[in-house]
């Protein structure tokens, strides 16, 4: 299964093409897209648009990984990344690939084992899980990786399984 983790955002975008076979990650892709600072959010938005139809066309992913938006203090800085985020979603819809979201908590979770991991613990697991030299760069790339790696490994949960025997007699 061929899966592309995204971390949204409006200047930078981190992206992460991870083949997942027999357990195994291998990484193909990552990198960001980025706008230029100081046009409109339209022109901006449309980059973004434009640019991950053609990752998408380019790599044929299975499933899309994207973070969902966590706001903390500033919402307002934060209402940018979500038409950002839309802009990311429509591209996906318009392929036709399977969208799934994941809470940074969740991400956290699935690449370390513990949902409260620092920054670097969660930088270093993708780097050992995918089976590289360094962790790849810049950090929007890396999350974008983590959020792949988080849906290869919640994707082949039985519970995630439809049609699968139910093997748990508590659910």
């Amino acid at each position: 299964m061929r899966i592309i983790g995204i971390d949204p955002g409006i200047a930078t975008i981190g992206f992460g093409i991870v083949n997942y076979q027999n357990n195994r990650c291998i990484l193909e892709k990552c990198g960001v897209i980025t706008t230029p600072a100081h046009t409109s959010l339209s022109s901006r938005l449309s980059r973004i648009y434009s640019d991950l139809l053609e990752l998408l066309q380019m790599f044929k992913p299975d499933a899309v990984s994207i973070e969902e938006l966590f706001f903390t203090n500033n919402i307002t800085t934060g209402i940018p990344v979500a038409h950002g985020r839309g802009v990311i979603l429509l591209a996906c819809e318009h392929e036709g690939i399977p969208i799934f979201e994941y809470t940074p908590l969740q991400v956290k979770q699935a690449v370390t084992g513990y949902g409260r991991a620092e920054k670097k613990q969660v930088m270093e697991m993708v780097r050992r899980i995918c089976s590289l030299a360094a962790v790849p760069k810049p950090d929007d790339a890396a999350d974008a990786v983590a959020l792949a790696i988080c849906h290869a490994r919640s994707s082949t949960s039985l519970l995630m399984n439809e049609g699968a025997p139910n093997s748990c007699s508590t659910i």
